[in-house]
Formats: structure tokens, C-alpha cells, sequence
């Protein structure tokens, strides 16, 4: 998930993106039950049809995102990126407790 996270943060800085929307739902290493939207295969929580963007929790959800188990789900479609913060956000991304958010 952080290769992903790294990917996703490289295309917004060399296509000059400032706001990046949640990508499409993806596969996500287990970590105890998968959030909503999602079911379990093997080592995995993959996502539904109607699954959308998640990340593994780190505290207290983001703006946009709301709790299930060990994940923050996208609420919606049009939900802002979001990646885990080392340290100071990229460019084009603001601090929101543990995670960076996408500028919109």
C-alpha cells in the first residue's frame, strides 16, 4: 500500500496535478475484518462493486473518510486523496492529523 501511496504522490507532482480525488477502490493487505465494501480472500480484502478507496487507520479518520475496523473508507466518490503522513505533506497535499489530503 505505501508503493501505491508513493506512486500516487509521484503522478500528482510530475503531471502538476494540485487535487487528486480518491482512486478507484483496490485490494488491501488484511488487517483484522476489511471495511465495507470489501471481502476477504486469502491475506486480502477485496473490493465489491460498490467498494470504494480505503487506507489502513491510523487514528482518527480524515475528513471525507469515516471508520471501518482497521480501515478509513471513502465516503464518497468525489472523497479527496488521502495518504499517510511522514513527516511534512507533499506539495499539493495539507496535514490532517496522521494523514496528507489532496488540496481541492
Amino acid at each position: 500500500m505505501r508503493l501505491a501511496n508513493a506512486a500516487l504522490v509521484a503522478l500528482a507532482c510530475l503531471t502538476g496535478w494540485q487535487a487528486l480525488a480518491a482512486p478507484p477502490a483496490q485490494p488491501l493487505t488484511r488487517e483484522g475484518s476489511c471495511p465495507g465494501g470489501y471481502y476477504a480472500s486469502g491475506n486480502y480484502c477485496v473490493p465489491n462493486t460498490n467498494g470504494r478507496f480505503a487506507i489502513s487507520r491510523n487514528g482518527s479518520c480524515p475528513s471525507g473518510y469515516y471508520s471501518s475496523g482497521n480501515y478509513c473508507v471513502a465516503s464518497s466518490d468525489s472523497s479527496k486523496l488521502v495518504i499517510h503522513r511522514k513527516g511534512s505533506c507533499p506539495s499539493g497535499f495539507y496535514a490532517s492529523g496522521n494523514y496528507c489530503v489532496s488540496n481541492k
